[in-house]
């Protein structure tokens, strides 16, 4: 007996084109990735405030250049007085196995600030050299 499989991909059929591009549209708004923040930082575009929300150690051991250092329990009104409204804020955390980018991310944008989460974190950064 021949065993036959079937996809398990296309088990659920793809959204519609239109769906799917203004799913993935919409997606940008709120990810990007080192490469791309590497590209701004090596060509110096300065269009956002590049932030790592790690411990205060974590991020003397490492950071991506360029990153302030604020964790999430001090990002605080007080704390971002000196960005003015409008500000792009980009977050990073350890890499995809931790949230705190995406608990940072919620919290700069309850405070009003626009903000975009940068896929893997240091380790993608780091992988990428």
């Amino acid at each position: 007996m021949t065993l036959v499989y079937k996809s398990l991909v296309a088990a659920t059929p793809p959204a519609p084109s239109a769906d799917a591009q203004s799913h993935f549209q919409a997606k940008l708004g709120f990810e990007t990735d080192c490469a791309d923040v590497h590209h701004d930082i090596q060509h110096g575009v300065n269009a956002f405030v590049l932030v790592d929300v790690r411990s205060p150690e974590a991020y003397q051991r490492s950071h991506v250049p360029q990153a302030i250092n604020l964790p999430v329990a001090r990002i605080t009104p007080a704390a971002l007085a000196d960005y003015p409204p409008g500000t792009l804020f980009v977050v990073y955390c350890w890499g995809p196995g931790c949230n705190g980018a995406t608990k940072a991310a919620l919290r700069f944008s309850e405070l009003g600030y626009p903000v975009k989460e940068m896929l893997g974190g240091i380790e993608y950064w780091e992988d990428r050299e």
